[in-house]
């Protein structure tokens, strides 16, 4: 099924707000294996809705619209989207009857209008705002149409929407999200393409996220149980391709994986930073259950901080400079001396935009990790650095990974 939506209001185009309810309906319709082809975005002009309904018509199976379903002059969606169909507006006495209850008696006579749907609909009742929504069918389309408002919107879909569009489809739809670092989309592309061309059944998508990327396994059965034991074999030849830069499966991030993995094996954690000022702690902390295997953080920003805190050495300091393989190295034995935690970590580097060497130019950043029996340092490639923002994060998620791997022993 080929999708296109509608976003009606001025306000859209005029940039005054942002059409999240775009973002939230194609995330959804994506999941639930539903192509969405167009994002159009109209104001609140009725001659030129219909001309965009005249072209969706053309060119969609499933045709979505948000917003102009309420009770003033320019929400004219309804009544322009009933006339493109050919369906009269009739009055719903049960919707006018939940619109007067919530309303009270201050209810004036403009929102009876909000109560008015296309003849025949799917009624998609509004639990969270006033206008209800509705669904139908007519000349080989399938038409949805939702309140803008994205605190209705997105339940409105989640509840409303993808139940109705559940039954036309059949069966469930089932997905498991595979979470990569460590290799690029296009490599990561290049080496599970003949494992996309073999599959009969089952789906997978490849997206690039900042710094890492994620495959999307999807099968549809007549479960989301069955759905994702379609998908289970899927997933462990992806393992099988990709190795070791598979992170996780369905997890939320690599912290979330570092954490799990800590915990289980009864470790603890601590962080000494420097160019990432404290981002290590704040994305471990952000993860439940954090408090069980960290417990220390310094961010050690100058060098006489370095020296007083972690036992940095000058001598280190002077002949090598703060962003060197051999100051990460002692700022890891540093913090876990210190903490007595199991795993000692760091991150010195040039975030930019000044600073940085011939030699050490600005993205460059050491990460060391100290464990009894050993230690290592890393300098991940910088050649894609291009703020002060990302510098940071990669370096961040970079010191996760390479913890996930020493944990794991991989």
């Amino acid at each position: 099924m080929n999708c296109e939506l509608l976003a009606v209001g001025t306000e859209l185009l005029l940039g005054e707000i942002v059409n999240l309810d775009a973002q939230i309906i194609s995330q959804g319709l994506n999941e639930h294996g539903v192509n969405v082809f167009w994002h159009t975005v109209v104001g609140d002009n009725p001659a030129r809705l219909r001309e965009a309904l005249e072209i969706a018509k053309k060119r969609a199976d499933l045709i979505i619209t948000t917003g102009g379903l309420g009770p003033t002059a320019d929400d004219l969606t309804k009544e322009t989207v009933a006339q493109a169909f050919g369906r009269p507006l009739r009055m719903d006495e049960e919707q006018l009857l939940r619109l007067r209850e919530r309303m009270g008696p201050k209810m004036t006579p403009n929102n009876e209008k909000q109560a008015m749907l296309p003849e025949g609909c799917t009624v998609l009742v509004n639990d969270w705002g006033t206008a209800p929504g509705c669904a139908f069918e007519s000349e080989g389309r399938h038409v949805i149409m939702l309140p803008g408002p994205p605190r209705e919107c997105r339940p409105m879909f989640e509840y409303r929407a993808l139940p109705y569009l559940q039954k036309l489809q059949g069966g469930v739809i089932g997905s498991r999200y595979v979470k990569i670092f460590g290799v690029g989309e296009s490599t990561m592309e290049y080496q599970v393409t003949p494992l996309m061309e073999r599959l009969r059944g089952v789906t997978m998508a490849p997206y690039a996220k900042e710094g890492e990327c994620e495959l999307r396994i999807t099968a549809r059965a007549e479960t989301k149980e069955e759905a994702l034991k379609l998908c289970d074999p899927v997933v462990e030849q992806v393992r099988q391709i990709l190795g070791s830069a598979v992170y996780g499966v369905d997890v939320a991030s690599l912290e979330e994986v570092v954490v799990r993995a800590l915990r289980e094996r009864g470790k603890t954690i601590a962080f000494a930073e420097s160019c990432t000022g404290g981002l290590l702690a704040k994305r471990l902390t952000d993860v439940p259950g954090a408090s069980q295997v960290f417990g220390y953080g310094c961010v050690t920003y100058q060098d006489e901080a370095k020296t007083r805190l972690l036992g940095v050495s000058p001598e280190t300091l002077a002949k090598y400079t703060a962003v060197s393989e051999q100051t990460a190295r002692e700022m890891a034995r540093g913090v876990r001396a210190l903490s007595g935690a199991d795993i000692g970590v760091s991150t010195t580097g040039y975030a930019g935009p000044d600073g940085g060497t011939e030699e050490c130019p600005v993205g460059t950043v050491f990460i060391g990790v100290c464990w009894e029996g050993g230690e290592t340092v890393l300098r991940p490639d910088r050649r894609y650095m291009r703020s002060r923002e990302q510098v940071r994060r990669s370096a961040a998620s970079h010191a996760f990974d390479l913890v996930r791997r020493e944990v794991l022993g991989l």
